[in-house]
């Protein structure tokens, strides 16, 4: 009976470790990190001191969405009515040919590299939530070798470019990265 007992003893103390024990293990990009009283969040468009053509329009566009997709917040443009504001500065746009076409010497994939200075503060108190004046992000994209081709491609990858890019952004300030 006193070894049965023990064993008993010994089963509930590994139940309630088990149960009891969370170690934070959570669903990449459902974390919140950000204040409970946060429920509107304005992301206004952000600054463009680069040449490219309307990248911060389609950063700010995709960084709206992936809000919407990935978070319960209200996403709204102006911060006059926002409990907390993203904004954004593109400092840097890069393209580096990767790898070419052994005949015609064309790249066929470029290396994409976006400088950002990203940071998130609450209206309210303008207490900082999230600042990163580096934020890099880098994909590698295939490009055709069909010239005609090559300029229809064009916006879908920068279409591309911007998804990929407002997602780290979006898992970076909602998990506190």
């Amino acid at each position: 009976m006193k070894g049965a007992g023990r064993r008993a003893l010994l089963a509930t103390a590994v139940l309630v470790a088990i149960f009891t024990g969370g170690c934070a293990y959570h669903v990449a990009g459902r974390s919140q990190s950000l204040p409970a009283m946060i429920r509107t969040i304005a992301v206004p468009a952000f600054e463009n001191a680069t040449t490219r053509y309307r990248i911060e329009q389609r950063l700010t566009e995709a960084t709206i969405w992936e809000f919407l997709a990935r978070s319960k917040y209200r996403i709204v443009s102006d911060a006059a009515g926002a409990d907390a504001t993203v904004r954004g500065k593109v400092s840097a746009v890069e393209t580096t040919p990767l790898l070419f076409d052994t005949t015609t010497g064309r790249p066929t994939a470029m290396l994409v590299t976006v400088r950002c200075q990203v940071w998130m503060e609450e209206n309210a108190t303008k207490k900082e939530l999230y600042r990163n004046d580096n934020f890099l992000f880098r994909n590698q994209y295939e490009i055709s070798t069909d010239v005609a081709s090559f300029f229809e491609e064009q916006d879908p990858a920068l279409d591309r470019l911007a998804r990929d890019f407002s997602s780290r952004l979006v898992a970076a300030i909602l998990e506190g990265f």
